[in-house]
């Protein structure tokens, strides 16, 4: 293991190699912005991420001559780029992206990650983010790490021996920040209907957002939760301190919250580092169905750009526009099916931000469909929980209409009759 300046350590990339940059709030911007400083000495380089944090700047036109970007799953910071056309989009179950590395599926030569200190044994951690990136460092010939102080120590999968790293750079800085937003009454309510089917004992997924806050922070009463979940964010803090989430009734990892990666603020990396309640693990085995299944009463929350009316979940984008990606819902969604007393959960707002109904007759033109009409479950927004499972088109389309929002019921109601011919 090398110390050197971002730029030394980022010299022994060379054209044509295939470059995994590391996920979330860990994206190694020293790295990133090195990288890019070398775009006229380089040529043919292809970027395999999901969702980073920070910029992003390989994706600009400019550089479009030296890298080509593959986005396995679409964040904010290069949403414009994939519609564009200058940012490939590859559809994918979250727990499937390690085994498209391990079997060379999505082939890899560098990883750029950014990593904790190491301690006194030589053992640095992924921090705050191990999903698919253990497997991306298994696979990589060369490692390359921002050694960040700032970065928080985690345990389970993300421990990696300064052996295994081939050059580093100390590069301390604060990892990218989503603080808890203010509720609106809208998301309350949702969270209100949500907390109302949670069982004591069950076990939660939910992501970032605040729906999932929401949710959370009408959970004050309840009794023995545990946490297994791809990502979670500031809300669970209190939880814990309260000893509502003690892990208690899980059967895999009992006392402990599971989790792939975690976005939020410094209080949230604060609780996590060197704490042995919280296991960062292979995202493999976290989205893994048949690890969700065996836990009881596995409740899970995941979010919906728009639904329609036979309980079809568009997800991943808004018509032909592409916004974020497949993820982890369907493996939750399920996982939690399969699961002794499991709900999965979709939540959205009944409108946009411009009045549009979110509950559709139709799916707009081109828009993905995640979690397809058979896997549906409960589907909840500021009216009610609506539960399909079971339930016949003219039953969905009624229960669904009964959550929309009122001004828009009649149109609802309009267009299912006008599908089959009476509700």
């Amino acid at each position: 293991m090398k110390c050197n300046s971002a730029l030394e350590a980022l010299s022994h990339i060379k054209s044509g190699q295939n470059i995994f940059i590391h996920t979330a709030a860990a994206a190694p911007t020293h790295l990133v912005k090195a990288m890019v400083e070398r775009a006229d000495e380089l040529s043919d380089i292809t970027i395999y991420q999901l969702h980073t944090e920070g910029p992003a700047p390989y994706t600009e036109e400019k550089y479009q001559d030296t890298f080509t970007t593959n986005a396995l799953f679409i964040g904010k910071n290069c949403r414009k780029a994939v519609n564009d056309g200058r940012v490939n989009f590859i559809p994918c179950f979250l727990s499937e992206v390690p085994l498209m590395f391990r079997e060379g599926i999505i082939p890899l030569d560098v990883a750029l990650i950014q990593v904790s200190p190491p301690d006194d044994k030589g053992y640095c951690t992924l921090g705050v983010s191990v999903d698919a990136t253990r497997a991306a460092i298994e696979k990589c010939s060369l490692v390359i790490a921002q050694v960040n102080p700032r970065m928080p120590r985690t345990h389970g999968d993300s421990y990696i021996h300064i052996s295994s790293i081939d050059y580093y750079c100390d590069g301390e800085a604060e990892l990218a920040e989503h603080p808890p937003a203010p509720l609106t009454e809208v998301e309350k309510r949702i969270g209100q209907h949500i907390a109302s089917i949670i069982e004591d004992g069950a076990t939660l997924q939910m992501g970032i957002g605040s729906i999932p806050d929401a949710v959370l922070s009408c959970l004050g009463n309840h009794k023995n939760l545990g946490i297994h979940t791809e990502m979670f964010s500031d809300g669970v803090i209190p939880l814990v301190e309260q000893g509502v989430v003690n892990n208690s009734q899980k059967t895999t990892h009992r006392g402990a919250i599971v989790s792939g990666f975690l976005i939020g603020s410094r209080k949230l990396y604060d609780f996590v580092d060197d704490n042995p309640m919280v296991r960062m693990l292979d995202i493999q085995y976290v989205n893994d169905t048949k690890v969700i299944r065996k836990l009881p009463k596995m409740t899970t929350i995941n979010s919906a750009i728009e639904v329609d009316i036979t309980g079809q979940v568009s997800a991943d984008s808004i018509g032909t526009m592409m916004y974020s990606g497949v993820g982890g819902q369907m493996d939750f969604v399920r996982g939690a099916s399969l699961s002794p007393g499991g709900k999965p959960i979709i939540a959205l707002p009944s409108v946009t931000s411009r009045g549009e109904s979110k509950i559709a007759a139709m799916l707009k033109p081109g828009a993905g469909v995640v979690t397809t009409r058979a896997h549906v479950h409960y589907i909840a927004t500021e009216y009610g929980i609506a539960n399909l499972y079971g339930k016949n088109l003219k039953e969905r389309a009624k229960l669904l209409i009964d959550i929309a929002h009122p001004d828009h019921r009649a149109m609802l109601e309009k267009a299912a009759w006008e599908r089959y011919h009476k509700l």
